[in-house]
């Protein structure tokens, strides 16, 4: 039980690891991936979307029987009031906890179509991650475009589009040569219940956050930027086609729960629908947030980054066990992988970590830290970057970062081909 609250094995060895680049080529890295693995079978993946299909419909049928079992306790076998309250609420929130997973499964799902992982075929990927991201209310094409941005400059300070660190000079904080503990504290140091309120709002809120005003994206992109304007500067003008059919789509999906709530009644639609989706962003918005935001990974500027260097700033995590894996098709157990190979299938991508440790050795960025443990020491330890310094790390509350850099850390600069603006 006291493991629950301790930073796992993994991370404190990290931690205590003085960070250098790796020398490991990225064609080295092809090397030990086998050729077959980059298969991909429109089938199974039918089968993958099926299971998850089913799973939430089997979920939804439940669903309607929870108040009428509660009440048959009390009605017909002479239960207590309490007992059949009790049962009505432990059902709900059993529903509620099942049913987020599984449709963040249909998101993760999305995620894959839009790698072009669920078929060969260009057009059935889109119109996969389409359907099922626009059921979850997700806009598919906004995102898929931002996504990639963020696989073509992951941990770039300058180039990354999600959970981009602010720096010192975002939070006015005095040079680090002046600046007191009480300058940090003062801005930093919050009551616990305050921090689980921020928290809780960036769990249940953060995803429609970022998409309306792009939260934690880059700051290079002006005021009002969001994921719904054609025109934004997130998209290229080629783009802008799928961003209205994204748009479109969301609107449909929102006249059909309209349309279905009247039907049904606003009670059931917060209860079927409404709850589960708040929770599916939940887990998306943890997952997402853990990959790349950890204490003991680094950030690159320019003269540091490289392709393969912010792939490998990734951290795999087995968040939610068997059924992370299963419904969250490996994005979390296999994420170094997904980021050095996101056109090999989920299905195949714990091989290829498998590959991965073997070839990375102790440079394998792994956490069994539980997932709500990191969230929590994440979420209060990564305050602020630098302004300067080409490869650097997250500081805490007392200005403090937990991870030192080697002394050889910046003697193999990368050269950047494309300018940032």
């Amino acid at each position: 039980m006291l493991s629950l609250f301790k930073d796992s094995p993994e991370y404190e060895a990290r931690k205590a690891r003085p960070f250098s680049p790796t020398k490991v080529t990225i064609s080295e890295v092809h090397a030990v991936v086998p050729k077959h693995l980059f298969q991909k079978s429109f089938f199974t993946a039918c089968l993958y979307i099926a299971r998850d299909v089913l799973s939430a419909v089997a979920l939804y049928k439940l669903g309607w029987q929870i108040e009428p079992l509660a009440a048959s306790l009390v009605q017909d076998y002479g239960a207590p009031s309490y007992v059949g309250t009790i049962a009505k609420w432990g059902g709900w929130s059993v529903y509620w906890v099942c049913q987020s997973v599984v449709l963040a499964g249909w998101w993760c799902m999305a995620h894959e179509a839009g790698h072009g992982n669920v078929s060969n075929k260009k057009w059935l990927n889109n119109l996969t991650g389409f359907l099922l991201h626009t059921f979850v209310l997700a806009p598919y094409f906004a995102w898929r475009s931002t996504h990639h941005s963020h696989h073509k400059a992951t941990v770039s300070i300058e180039r990354d589009e999600n959970y981009v660190p602010r720096t010192r000079s975002d939070f006015k904080l005095p040079s680090e040569s002046v600046a007191r503990a009480v300058d940090y504290h003062e801005l930093f140091e919050e009551t616990p219940i305050y921090t689980v309120a921020r928290m809780l709002l960036m769990q249940l809120l953060g995803w429609q956050i970022y998409l309306c005003l792009d939260t934690m994206g880059s700051p290079r992109h002006p005021k009002g930027t969001n994921h719904f304007t054609p025109s934004s500067s997130l998209f290229k003008p080629h783009e802008r086609n799928g961003i209205i059919a994204s748009n479109i789509g969301l609107t449909v999906m929102c006249c059909i729960l309209y349309m279905w709530t009247q039907t049904v009644g606003l009670p059931a639609f917060l209860k079927l629908y409404f709850v589960p989706y708040i929770l599916l962003n939940h887990w998306i918005v943890m997952l997402t947030y853990l990959h790349h935001s950890d204490p003991t990974i680094p950030m690159y500027r320019n003269r540091q980054w490289s392709y393969l260097r912010g792939a490998l700033s990734t951290v795999d995590r087995p968040l939610l066990g068997w059924a992370g894996r299963v419904y969250f098709h490996n994005v979390s157990h296999d994420h170094i992988a997904h980021h050095l190979f996101s056109n090999i299938a989920w299905y195949n991508q714990p091989y290829v970590t498998e590959e991965l440790k073997k070839l990375l050795g102790v440079e394998y960025n792994s956490d069994s830290t539980n997932t709500f443990r990191a969230l929590y020491r994440t979420f209060t330890q990564c305050c602020f970057v630098e302004d300067e310094g080409d490869i650097v790390f997250y500081k805490n509350q007392h200005g403090k970062a937990v991870r030192e850099l080697a002394p050889d850390a910046l003697d193999r600069p990368t050269v950047v081909a494309k300018k940032v603006d």
